[in-house]
């Protein structure tokens, strides 16, 4: 869209208002119901960019629960997904979860032996228990942060060519883009690591037009 019906003036602008006025009006997990419905009409962020008005970044700030569209800007995207700012709203109070995973279950999803999901499904957070003698055995590079937490026992972890070991209480916290391995040291090892999903893209907020 270039501005020409009044919407928008322009598009950064428009941004940077959004994230100004956005803080009460939707709740924070609209994004899911925005994201289903675009993936269901098999449209890119591009397309609804270009139907809507409003830039990529912030669509993608939307859809990973970043950032909260006014409902002016709700509107416009519901337009440009051929639905009303109505039924995502509804849709996003179904994206709402409270899941309880108690101790010992796997729910048949534990990827490895000694490994359990805490968090199951898609969402922002990953969080996985890991018990006994683990040994990753090569080397990680994740996008965005983690943490390792020992719970009991102890792990030894190299990150960025320095050695770690940590004990029972011990945290280390590991912001995307560091390099690692690890191993537990002991079979009564318990770790507990925490991510942010692979599939959030944490970018930097759009520049204001002031600079």
């Amino acid at each position: 869209m270039n501005g020409k019906d009044g919407r928008d003036g322009k598009i950064g602008t428009q941004d940077g208002d959004e994230k100004e006025k956005d803080a009460k009006e939707q709740p924070l997990r609209v994004g899911v119901a925005v994201r289903k419905r675009r993936r269901a009409l098999h449209l890119t962020l591009a397309v609804v960019s270009a139907r809507s008005g409003l830039s990529v970044p912030f669509l993608s700030q939307i859809e990973n629960e970043r950032a909260r569209p006014s409902m002016r800007s709700l509107e416009r995207v519901a337009d440009a997904l051929e639905t009303t700012a109505v039924e995502l709203l509804a849709a996003s109070d179904t994206a709402r979860t409270v899941d309880l995973v108690r101790a010992g279950d796997d729910s048949g999803l534990a990827p490895a032996p000694g490994v359990r999901p805490l968090v199951r499904g898609h969402h922002q957070l990953h969080a996985l228990e890991f018990t006994g003698d683990q040994d990753a055995g090569r080397e990680y590079q994740h996008r965005n942060d983690e943490l390792m937490y020992v719970v009991a026992g102890a792990c030894q972890v190299e990150a960025e060519g320095r050695a770690y070991r940590l004990e029972n209480g011990d945290a280390l916290f590991l912001s995307g883009g560091v390099r690692h391995r690890w191993r537990a040291v002991s079979e009564d090892t318990r770790i507990l690591v925490v991510a942010v999903g692979e599939h959030i893209h944490a970018t930097s907020e759009p520049p204001s037009p002031e600079h």
